[in-house]
């Protein structure tokens, strides 16, 4: 049994200022077929890293192609996409004949000419591969679970945590199948329920942890072989934009229809209800500073990196300076100029230092302070989950009573080395400040003693009416009032 795998993906902001372009892939998963490493899964890769572990165990063998991932940001531009494209399927002709792929996509990928980038990627290696290969996709919960992917695949599994703690489980889960049909043990068919709605869902809150837990405990009983929750990428301008439920049943399609009507149906029913209540900057901010526990956790969804915005706006810092904030840790602030000049300076100077601001006006105004280099460190990383995420060259200076986190490579909010790469022990402070919509949880929730949600003038409105949609089918809530909800597959 041969076994191709290989992975193309970032997420895409169609709104985002950043144009991405190949070297943002290089910034972050950049690798040809064999050069993976062994410890643990990059960005999307986790079906490629999943296979190689078990090849040899459960005899199969595996053909590596290229993996390339990017941080999220603007389109990208179409000639380095069908570059990359290419390359891999270029592998994968010259791998052929092949009786399974195994394709770690993100699913909300968009380059200049492609709205549907993995309905692309899946369409030519169906071509490639003929009828009877199966073709088995992970995807990350925040795509656009489009009707191409699903007629073209034999199975899809999405990441059903967020934060997305989940990926390597869930690429267990697509090998499982994809064997299991390889060996005629099983027939996947898919089921798909379109909710017509756009919203967040962090499993941290209780509405959406016990839908997921639900959910779980179905699968693996009465055929069901896989249930994902398609939360959507609200901040794309795309026509299949939107929540939808995939079913995916051992050979059943009439039931595997019901249980996704079923379970749309609930899905539709907590509209308004999955997110967390969120503050203007003033009074976020009080609320923090008056607060008797500690930490206390800011959260910054509006600048986060994490969905293609800068990550260099400075107005919740500015605020925290205005009201003279001390023992408080703000993080990260992407600004590789800031970096190198503090660098430059070196550990223990002072200096005047212009920081933040930079990409466009949503930034905000950059901060003009005196300042004191308190940490210096190259090539940084974070965890999140089982995985490491560059931050790259690192600073942290300190202003006041604030001590900030600048990188170079831009990323959200995810791991507490964020701040202890430059000696801030997070759990020490009184207010942490995060650029991150929920991502953050995983390491910073068990530390904080409050949890705080800033919508700021940051670009990623979190008031969906506000984003100014072309493209997007409608109707659809909450932009419309009154939607059709229903099956479509």
């Amino acid at each position: 049994m041969r076994l191709f795998a290989a992975t193309i993906a970032t997420e895409t902001n169609t709104f985002s200022p950043l144009p991405t372009s190949i070297d943002g892939y290089k910034e972050t998963v950049f690798l040809r077929p064999g050069e993976h490493p062994d410890d643990t899964p990059l960005m999307c890769t986790a079906p490629l890293w999943v296979a190689r572990k078990r090849a040899k165990a459960e005899g199969f063998t595996l053909i590596e192609g290229s993996c390339f991932a990017a941080s999220p940001a603007g389109t990208t531009n179409r000639a380095d996409y069908e570059l990359m494209r290419d390359e891999i399927l270029g592998q994968l002709e010259a791998a052929l004949p092949v009786d399974g792929v195994l394709l770690g996509l993100h699913g909300a990928m968009v380059a200049h000419g492609y709205d549907d980038v993995e309905g692309d990627v899946i369409e030519r290696v169906r071509a490639l591969v003929g009828p009877k290969t199966v073709i088995g996709v992970e995807l990350d919960p925040h795509c656009h679970l489009t009707l191409k992917r699903v007629k073209l695949a034999d199975v899809i599994v999405l990441y059903k945590e967020f934060p997305h703690t989940d990926v390597v489980e869930r690429a267990e889960d697509v090998l499982d199948i994809v064997l299991k049909t390889i060996r005629g043990q099983a027939k996947p068919v898919m089921s798909v329920y379109d909710c017509r709605q756009i919203s967040s869902y962090p499993t941290t809150l209780p509405l959406m942890r016990g839908f997921v837990d639900k959910i779980k405990a179905m699968e693996g009983k009465d055929g069901i072989l896989s249930i994902s929750i398609g939360h959507c990428f609200p901040y794309a301008d795309v026509e299949e934009l939107g929540g939808r439920i995939l079913v995916v049943m051992d050979g059943d399609k009439k039931k595997g229809d019901a249980l996704a009507t079923e379970i749309g149906r609930e899905f539709v029913s907590m509209r308004g209800k999955t997110m967390p209540s969120y503050f203007g900057i003033d009074e976020g901010v009080k609320a923090a500073m008056e607060s008797n526990e500690a930490p206390v956790v800011l959260a910054d969804p509006a600048d986060n990196a994490g969905g293609g915005a800068p990550s260099d706006n400075t107005s919740i810092l500015r605020r925290l300076m205005e009201r003279q904030a001390t023992d408080a840790a703000v993080g990260p602030i992407w600004d590789p100029v800031a970096v190198r000049l503090c660098f430059n300076a070196g550990l223990g100077a002072e200096f005047a230092l212009r920081l933040g601001g930079k990409i466009g006006p949503r930034s905000g105004a950059p901060i003009d302070a005196m300042v004191e280099v308190i940490g210096l460190k190259r090539n940084c990383w974070q965890s999140f989950g089982p995985t490491q995420v560059p931050l790259g060259d690192c600073a942290a200076v300190r202003i006041g009573g604030i001590d900030v986190v600048l990188i170079t490579s831009r990323s959200q909010a995810l791991g507490i080395e964020l701040f202890t790469n430059l000696g801030i022990d997070p759990r020490r402070k009184k207010i942490v400040l995060v650029k991150s919509t929920n991502h953050f949880m995983a390491a910073f929730g068990p530390i904080a003693k409050r949890v705080i949600y800033i919508d700021s003038d940051g670009p990623l409105s979190r008031d969906y009416r506000k984003i100014p949609y072309t493209k997007v089918k409608r109707p659809i809530w909450p932009l419309d009032a009154e939607t059709s909800p229903g099956l479509i597959f």
